[in-house]
Formats: C-alpha cells, sequence, structure tokens
C-alpha cells in the first residue's frame, strides 16, 4: 500500500480555499499512485476555529466541504480531520474527528480521545472524548488512526488516564497513522521525534505523522511531518515551514531489520517542559538551527497573518535600537522591502547616531522611510499640560508622552494608509512592563513579543551572517529607550543576560522564587524581577496578538490573574 502525505497550510473558516487544496492534495496522490492520502487535524475547518464551533452554520459548512471532498474519493482512499456530531444528547454536541473517504462515500468516522486543555490548547471546551475505539480496514490492512494529543500519553507522568493506541492494539492493527496540529516552539522538533520514535518502539509497528504548516494569529505551525519504520529508524522528516508532499511505499516501512538497535532504558518521551529543562536559554540559542528555526517562524507568522487578515503592508517606528532592527528585518523578508514602511522619531532625546543607524538600516533593506521629529509635538503637550503639571519635577508622565506620541504618529500614518502597525517590544520588557501603554505597546501584531532579549540579538547575529544588514552598532551600542538625558534599559532593569534567565526559569519552566534562588540567583533580585513580571499583567492583558515561538508564551496560553497578591 502506497500512502500519501499531505503537509498544507489552511486557513480557518476559509472552507473553499481549504476545500481546494485538499482536492489538489488528493489529485496529487493519484498522479503519484497512492492508495490513501492522509491530510491534518480539521483540516476541513483549520485549526483552531475556537468558539465558531459553537454555530451550527459552522458545522453544517464543514460537512457541506466533507460531501464536495468525497467526490473526489473514487478510487483513492482519503483521511481528513473535521468536527462531526455528537448523536447522543449526553456530552458535549461534538468530537474532533478523522473520516476516511472512499468510492465517493464516508466509509469510517474516528474521534479524538485525549482533548488538550493547557496553554494555547482548549478542546474540552467544545468537544467529547471518544468513548469507543476502532481500526479502521482498507484495501486488506488494518489502520490504527489517531489525531494529535492522542499519541501523547506517555512517559512517567501521563496526562490521561487512557491511552488510545493501547485501546486499539488488540485489533491487530499495521500501522499507526496519526493526524496532527502541533504549534511550533524552539523544544517542539526534539518532543515531537521522541512521542513517534517510542511509538514504533513499543508497539512495534510503523507510523505516518501528518501535521499541519501555517500561522494562525499567533500560533505557529511547522509542518515537519515524520514517518518511522518498524525498527524504530526515522524514514523522513518533511519540510519545516513551508508545504510539503510525500508519498511512502507502507511494504518498506513495515520490514523488521533484525540488526536494528532498539530504545535504551527508561522515558520513552519527554515533555516540552522536559525537554526544555535543562536548556540554558542562550546557550541553547547560539545554536545556528535553533535561531535559525526561530528566524523561519516568525517571517511564517507575519506573512501568514497578513495574506490571511488581507493586509498587504506594514509600519513600524524605528529607533536605532536592536528591537525595531530586527523587526524591521524580518518584515522585509517576510512581506518584500516595499510594503515596509519605517518612522524615524527622534526627539531632543534621541542621539545622533540612532537615528544615523536607523537610516542605514533602511538604506541596507531598501525599504521606505520617513522622518518626523517629535520635539515640537511633545513640546505641545507640555504646554498644554503645564497648567496641570505646574512646577513638579521631570518624571514617568513626560517619558511617556514622548512614547504615546511616537505611537499617535504611527496610528496617524497606518490609518491614512491603510498600513498595519508592528509591535516591536520583546518578551523580557513585557515581562516587566517595560513599556508604555498606548505608546510602544501600541502595535497590530508582535513580532518579538515572546522573543527575550538576547534572543533578539541572537536573531540580529544570524540575519547578519552573510553580509552585515543591520549595522554593527545598532547590535553593539547600550540599549536606552531614549525618553531621558543618557537613559540605559540598565538604570531600570537588571542587565539582560541575567534577567533573561530568571524569567526563563519562571515562565517556561514555571519554577518559583526557592527553586530559583537555589539554582544560584541572587534573592533579592528574584524577589524584584518576579514581582515585576506579577504586577505588569494588566498591561499585558491589552497588548496585540504575540507570534509564539516557546512553550509558553504571553498570551492565550498563559492565563494568571490581573488583580492577584501572589508574589508581588
Amino acid at each position: 500500500m502506497k500512502i500519501a502525505l499531505a503537509q498544507q497550510n489552511y486557513h480557518i473558516g476559509n472552507f473553499e480555499n481549504n476545500r481546494a487544496k485538499i482536492i489538489e492534495g488528493i489529485g496529487l496522490a493519484k498522479k503519484q499512485g497512492a492508495d490513501l492520502v492522509v491530510f491534518s487535524e480539521l483540516c476541513i475547518c483549520g485549526y483552531p476555529p475556537r468558539d465558531f464551533l459553537e454555530f451550527d452554520d459552522f458545522i453544517n459548512k464543514c460537512y457541506e466541504s466533507l460531501d464536495v471532498i468525497k467526490q473526489h474519493a473514487d478510487t483513492i482512499g482519503v483521511l481528513v480531520g473535521s468536527p462531526a456530531r455528537n448523536p447522543l444528547k449526553e456530552g458535549k454536541d461534538l468530537f474532533n474527528a478523522v473520516f476516511l473517504l472512499h468510492e465517493k462515500e464516508i466509509k469510517a468516522e474516528v474521534h479524538k480521545t485525549l482533548l488538550p486543555n493547557y496553554d494555547v490548547f482548549d478542546e474540552y471546551r467544545y468537544f467529547e472524548p471518544a468513548f469507543e475505539w476502532k481500526i479502521i480496514e482498507f484495501k486488506g490492512k488494518k489502520l490504527a488512526v489517531t489525531i494529535c494529543e492522542d499519541i501523547w500519553n506517555m512517559g512517567d507522568n501521563p496526562l490521561y488516564r487512557i491511552t488510545p493506541m493501547e485501546k486499539l492494539m488488540p485489533f491487530g492493527p499495521d500501522v499507526m497513522i496519526n493526524l496532527s496540529a502541533s504549534p511550533y516552539n524552539y523544544a517542539q522538533d526534539v518532543v515531537r521525534n521522541s512521542i513517534v520514535r517510542a511509538h514504533t518502539q513499543k508497539y512495534q509497528l510503523p507510523m505516518l505523522y501528518c501535521n499541519t504548516v501555517g500561522s494562525q494569529t499567533e500560533i505557529v505551525f511547522d509542518g515537519g511531518s515524520l514517518v518511522y519504520d518498524v525498527n524504530g529508524s526515522k524514514v523522513k522528516e518533511m519540510k519545516y515551514f513551508e508545504e510539503d508532499f510525500q508519498v511512502f511505499q507502507l511494504e518498506e516501512l513495515s520490514k523488521v531489520n533484525a540488526s536494528a538497535g532498539k530504545a535504551a532504558g527508561g522515558s520513552y518521551f519527554y515533555s516540552a517542559k522536559e525537554a526544555g529543562a535543562g536548556i540554558n536559554t542562550l546557550d541553547y540559542l547560539s545554536d545556528e538551527k535553533n535561531i535559525g528555526e526561530i528566524y523561519h517562524a516568525l517571517i511564517l507568522g507575519i506573512r501568514d497573518y497578513f495574506r490571511k487578515m488581507g493586509f498587504t503592508k506594514a509600519i513600524l517606528g524605528s529607533s536605532g535600537g536592536i528591537d525595531s532592527a530586527v523587526t524591521q528585518a524580518l518584515a522585509v523578508a517576510a512581506l518584500g522591502k516595499e510594503n515596509v514602511r519605517a518612522i524615524l522619531m527622534p526627539s531632543q532625546y534621541s542621539t545622533s547616531h540612532s537615528v544615523s543607524d536607523a537610516e542605514q538600516l533602511c538604506k541596507n533593506l531598501d525599504n521606505p522611510y520617513d522622518i518626523i521629529p517629535i520635539k515640537d509635538i511633545y513640546g505641545s503637550f507640555l504646554s498644554e499640560l503645564r497648567p496641570v503639571f505646574k512646577d513638579l519635577p521631570f518624571s514617568i508622565a513626560e517619558e511617556n508622552i514622548q512614547s504615546r506620541t511616537r505611537g499617535n504618529v504611527l496610528m496617524a500614518i497606518a490609518n491614512k494608509f491603510g498600513y498595519i502597525l508592528l509591535n516591536t517590544s520583546n518578551k523580557s520588557e513585557l515581562a516587566t512592563g517595560y513599556g508604555t501603554l498606548y505608546g510602544d505597546m501600541a502595535g497590530g501584531l508582535s513580532v518579538l513579543g515572546d522573543a527575550y532579549k538576547t534572543q533578539v540579538y541572537a536573531l540580529a547575529r544570524y540575519i547578519n551572517k552573510k553580509q552585515e544588514i543591520i549595522p554593527v552598532n545598532i547590535i553593539t551600542k547600550a540599549p536606552s529607550a531614549e525618553l531621558r538625558p543618557d537613559q540605559k534599559d540598565s538604570d531600570s532593569l537588571p542587565e539582560y543576560d541575567t534577567l533573561d534567565r530568571v524569567l526563563y526559569e519562571y515562565i517556561e519552566l514555571r519554577n518559583g522564587p526557592k527553586e530559583i534562588i537555589a539554582k544560584g540567583f541572587d534573592k533579592v533580585l528574584v524577589d524584584r524581577v518576579l514581582k515585576l513580571v506579577n504586577t505588569n499583567e494588566y498591561k499585558r492583558n491589552q497588548f496585540c496578538p504575540i507570534i509564539r515561538i516557546s512553550c509558553k508564551a504571553f498570551g492565550i496560553g498563559r492565563r494568571v490573574p490581573i488583580v492577584g497578591k501572589y508574589l508581588s
């Protein structure tokens, strides 16, 4: 049996586009002589559909798409993911399902058992878990079909009480097939490979794992579909961050190699937290492969957000600092130089090299830019506020007026010419509240909000690896908001090398103060940093969508109270 994997980029609720992609994939599979073609989880509607699932009209359109697609499943079997109605009154109204289409009919329906309800996932809000398990018989083969999370219940601390493959093994399957929508983070490829390999070794069956690709608002799906043979050997790792299509011969995958090494003792699986637990963020990101993955994930995140929303042009404030420089370079790579407009807005506190560095960056990237000094606008604000401010000393109020002036200028141009404002704040700043609401925190999409400052520097070096795009002075100079004379970030925050390590321990690894201090960090520093994180949730709660690259990003995957006393 020849089985094709179609790794495709879908658009949530764009049924016509998704149908066309799937039908195109079926056609390609037929041309290559495949007996079965596998698509990804909820490919009919796109993942994650969230509260669209509460609309009967949305579900009706899913079934209408199935009716159209099954007409193309005549001589070939097709496995597609779609919501399915629950015929029972008890439980949720829907299942997360896979349909086998063949001979222009729905031949089988499989339901997802393990419904993730953590981080960016909230499937139990919508779906009923499977309550029966069966293999699919197709062309003389028994297929053990599972859906994404169904294969993740392995290791020393399983999250669920049921493991679907344990329910399917008594039926004697010939192959495992998993339809997935597994989001990217910078440890996920390690975790994903470990779990697929573990399955082939434990159950002594080959596995074909089809993952989706593309970005849906803040979540990036990286593809990287996998095929492992019966011996636990990787046969294919498909492309990352782009669509791909491959065909595999099941008989070849099922050949036992007596000399193939089996798994060493210990756990079959790492969780995302376990995979990241030993990672020192800075050291991990010094590896070119990892920073390269993040670079491509961010470009895909920008490109898909604009394409799927129907936007074409971006605007950003270019300060001559590292964050705006990296954001600008990424945006140009994602959208094209002619579609990214930079606005330089010097004040009386801006250094001359900040303007010249920002100008040089625009020249290197060859994107349009304007220089709009804000000194007079800022002066008008102060003049009008003088009766209220009286003779009170200069403070954060005057600093924030500058930032909000810049935000106002950027939004005015964006509104006038139809641009989308890209936010340039990094994760270190968002974590500690080092930003101005309605000023430098304004934007329609945050490019670097899940990248720590040290990661931003690593990205800058990666961008410059072949030629100098970001001027070296931007990378080497001390970071500053330039809102008062001789200001440096280090006046308000610990040095980023130290700060980011503490933040990583707290945010990604969810370690408490005692655990972090036990790793050698100063108690006063740790208490201060954790307090900053927790007391600034109100700012992040008003922030724009953030492209997710870590296992714990600010946004929908991290839900903490605004009004809370813990560590604050």
